[in-house]
């Protein structure tokens, strides 16, 4: 799918929460926290990192942060009650229907069923920037619309 088809296709699916969340489009590559801060003119921190596991062979958990920090295995397994492993750039398109670089935590194939967890690391700003589908995109929200999109729980799993 080309990418304003993917853009079009995240933002009409934002648009059915009538939060007026807008997709912004950059130029400038915003694949890591790091680019999409420079890109966005925010500190890495603001930039909401969606990072998918596997938690068993058919089942996935996608913990969003804040750019700036690592999740704790520990602390994840706690919540999720088994060892997470890192899904690979296969999987996180397979499950995601989204390449790497442009992982949102919204709009995920129906049948993908991956719980979503936000990391309170993201509570420290007012807003936070998402990509949007693909490395070249984010939209700006609050933690609280992020958990009402994404239909995410609020946990603790970074340092």
């Amino acid at each position: 799918m080309a990418i304003l088809d993917v853009h079009a296709k995240v933002q009409a699916w934002l648009d059915k929460f009538d939060l007026g969340l807008k997709i912004i489009n950059t130029p400038e590559n915003t694949a890591t926290a790091e680019l999409a801060a420079a890109a966005l003119g925010t500190e890495v921190g603001q930039i909401a990192k969606s990072l998918l596991f596997r938690i068993s062979n058919d089942e996935y958990v996608m913990v969003i942060t804040a750019g700036d920090v690592k999740v704790k295995s520990g602390k994840l397994k706690a919540v999720v009650g088994s060892k997470p492993r890192m899904a690979s750039a296969d999987e996180v398109q397979a499950v995601t229907g989204y390449s790497i670089g442009g992982v949102c935590p919204f709009d995920l194939p129906a049948q993908s069923n991956v719980k979503i967890l936000l990391d309170k690391s993201l509570d420290r700003f007012p807003i936070v920037y998402a990509a949007a589908g693909s490395d070249h995109s984010a939209v700006g929200v609050t933690l609280n619309q992020l958990k009402q999109i994404t239909g995410g729980t609020i946990v603790d799993v970074t340092e």
